[in-house]
């Protein structure tokens, strides 16, 4: 394992730039919306905001992309959502990630994997930052930065970069307590396209979609020191974030490796359940986070595979349904509200759907273009917020009865490929090259 090396006068000087850089008053990059013109008077609230919360890991507190406040603003001016402030940023794919007003992004700046936190009501206020050399190149041409987001715990915090580099910090003052190399130290093959899965924390245990081999593929470290605590299957690698839930009294950890449905008791990492779901096409990716609704848990992906159902049974698992076409998901996972589906189905912009299906049988209810490419999303307050690829903000009413669009604006360029976070009624959003923060609190006017 590498010693970790300190951060350089030049690259010290590089980030403290970008960090003054930004500024409340910034205007994001986007271009002006330029839809009929809209009434700006106010407009009286439906109910105020409430019930705020954290967003402290990839996809939210319960893992699923869906949040819990309540009086969100569903009525916006012309130009969106009132802009609280916009920064620059580096190269990464990852979604920042929120708790106790404080925001972590983790990103590349030179050649340094950055571990940044900052104020997250004025993004320019930076509490601290942490960096260690990386020298990642995609081989597709996509950007060399971590794809992964951060996960605060308590009071710390763990990354897991584009070359399998984990390290855990001191959420307060950003003091390294510990880091490893799994990707080296249990010689991982590399994939596609980096290290694309967040690490999860589960009581006191960080589990890991890994992908080594001789019983390797999946990991579970002690989240303290960072020594193994077991490893179980020889799965390669998705980049898909496991999830973590109780069925029937137990703690599960579920994956969907690149292999398929891996199920493990969590502390242990028995292995209880095996289902094989991938494509026969070699070069394909499987990024959607599983859905578990009860008992059942949901898995979806392209490259002609599609979506199943699968009850995890006392006696073992049985398939509910299958279906290639009802629900392919590429990057974003699909939300679930009151038995139904709701996601982006398709791996190319050309030819992406935004649908709704049936939980239960998989049916297809309504399906649209929406004209928005490939999203990704969160629900609140009873509606879908979608960040299109190419930047436009959608708000989508939830309906199993029909696509419902309320607002549009485009907000970014392309691309926009990180799931939007909202945390304390402000939608944190992201492309390559720019954080943005806007206001969602439906308050009463004056």
């Amino acid at each position: 394992m590498s010693r970790i090396t300190h951060i350089s006068h030049r690259f010290l000087a590089i980030i403290l730039l970008i960090s003054t850089l930004s500024c409340a008053q910034n205007n994001p990059e986007s271009t002006p919306n330029t839809s009929s013109p809209k009434d700006d008077s106010p407009k009286p609230a439906k109910h105020t905001f409430s019930n705020p919360q954290d967003w402290p890991k990839f996809l939210g507190p319960n893992s699923n992309a869906t949040s819990q406040e309540l009086g969100i603003l569903t009525e916006w001016p012309r130009e969106g959502p009132p802009l609280l402030w916009s920064r620059p940023i580096g190269e990464s794919y990852g979604a920042p990630v929120i708790s106790k007003g404080r925001l972590v992004l983790f990103h590349r700046i030179g050649d340094h994997e950055v571990i940044e936190c900052v104020d997250a009501l004025n993004g320019s206020r930076v509490h601290w930052q942490h960096g260690y050399p990386t020298d990642y190149v995609d081989r597709y041409g996509y950007n060399g930065g971590p794809r992964s987001s951060p996960t605060i715990d308590g009071d710390r915090v763990y990354t897991f970069g584009a070359q399998g580099v984990l390290t855990c910090l001191d959420f307060e003052t950003g003091k390294l307590l510990w880091q490893r190399q799994v990707n080296e130290e249990f010689e991982v093959p590399p994939g596609f396209f980096g290290v694309g899965s967040a690490p999860v924390i589960e009581d006191d245990l960080i589990l890991l979609n890994l992908g080594g081999p001789d019983g390797a593929g999946v990991v579970a470290l002690d989240k303290s020191s960072g020594k193994t605590v077991w490893t179980a299957s020889d799965d390669e690698a998705s980049y898909s974030t496991p999830i973590v839930a109780t069925v029937r009294g137990e703690r599960l950890a579920i994956f969907h490796t690149a292999d398929g449905l891996l199920v493990l008791e969590a502390k242990r990492g028995k292995i209880r359940y095996r289902y094989p779901f991938r494509s026969r096409i070699r070069e394909s990716a499987i990024a959607a986070t599983p859905i578990l609704i009860d008992d059942t848990v949901f898995l979806s992906a392209t490259y002609k595979i599609g979506a199943v159902a699968l009850q995890l049974a006392p006696d073992g698992l049985k398939e509910v349904w299958k279906d290639p076409e009802a629900m392919q998901n590429h990057w974003a996972i699909s939300v679930f509200k009151d038995g139904y589906l709701y996601g982006m189905d398709g791996r190319h912009e050309s030819g992406a759907n935004f649908r709704c299906i049936d939980f239960a049988t998989g049916k297809v209810i309504w399906s649209t273009r929406a004209k928005i490419g490939r999203a990704s999303f969160i629900m609140a307050d009873g509606h879908l917020i979608a960040l299109g690829e190419r930047g436009h903000l959608v708000l989508i009413e939830v309906s199993p009865e029909r696509y419902i669009e309320k607002e549009r604006v485009q907000i970014l360029n392309y691309p926009a490929w990180t799931p939007p976070v909202l945390a304390q009624g402000r939608l944190y959003l992201r492309n390559e090259r720019q954080l943005i923060c806007l206001d969602l609190r439906n308050e009463p006017s004056p």
